[in-house]
C-alpha cells in the first residue's frame, strides 16, 4: 500500500473526504517526525513505538575496492509493533486457514517421515556388523546382503587364536 491508496484508505473508514485526509495523514506523520527527531520516543498504544536510535562512527569496506571506508555516526529510527498489531496479524484468517490445514500436513509427514527411519535402521545394522569377523554378521529379513568390499585390513582374531 502506497501513501495515496492510505489516504484512500482514510478518507472510506473516516468519513473524511480525501484532502481531509491527506491532512490528516500529513499532519500525523510530521507530529512522528518532530517527536523523534527530537529525541523523544513516540508511543502509539495498541500500534507500536517509533524510537530515534543513535549510530556510531564505523569503519567499512568499499565492496569494490576493498578499501577502508569511514562511516560517519548517524541518527535513524526504529519501529516496535505494539502488542494488539501483533496478535492482529498472527489471528488473521490465513492463521485460521494454516490451522485447519497443519493436521493434514504432520500426518502426511509422519507417513513419509516414517519409512524412511525403518529403512535407516536397517541399512545400520547392516552396515556395523560389516567390521565384525564373518560369523557374527546378523541377516537382515527381506533384505538382499549387502556386496561386500574387499578387506584392506588383516582379518580379526577369533576367540580361540587370542586364548594361545
Amino acid at each position: 500500500m502506497n501513501k495515496t491508496e492510505l489516504i484512500g484508505q482514510i478518507s472510506d473508514r473516516a468519513a473524511l473526504g480525501r484532502r481531509e485526509a491527506e491532512a490528516a495523514l500529513d499532519a500525523t506523520i510530521d507530529a512522528i517526525t518532530s517527536s523523534v527527531r527530537g529525541g523523544d520516543a513516540v508511543r502509539i498504544t495498541g500500534f507500536g513505538t517509533f524510537k530515534p536510535r543513535n549510530r556510531a562512527a564505523r569503519v567499512g569496506r568499499n565492496p569494490q575496492t576493498g578499501a577502508s571506508v569511514r562511516i560517519k555516526a548517524s541518527r535513524g529510527i526504529a519501529f516496535a509493533a505494539g502488542a494488539t498489531l501483533k496478535s492482529n496479524l498472527n489471528s488473521s484468517a490465513r492463521a485460521a486457514a494454516k490451522k485447519a490445514a497443519a493436521p493434514a500436513r504432520k500426518t502426511v509427514a509422519k507417513k513419509a517421515a516414517a519409512p524412511a527411519k525403518k529403512a535407516a535402521a536397517p541399512a545400520k545394522k547392516a552396515a556395523a556388523p560389516a567390521k565384525k569377523a564373518p560369523a557374527a554378521k546378523k541377516a537382515v529379513v527381506g533384505k538382499a546382503p549387502a556386496p561386500r568390499k574387499a578387506a584392506s585390513k588383516a582379518p580379526a582374531k577369533t576367540a580361540a587364536a587370542r586364548k594361545r
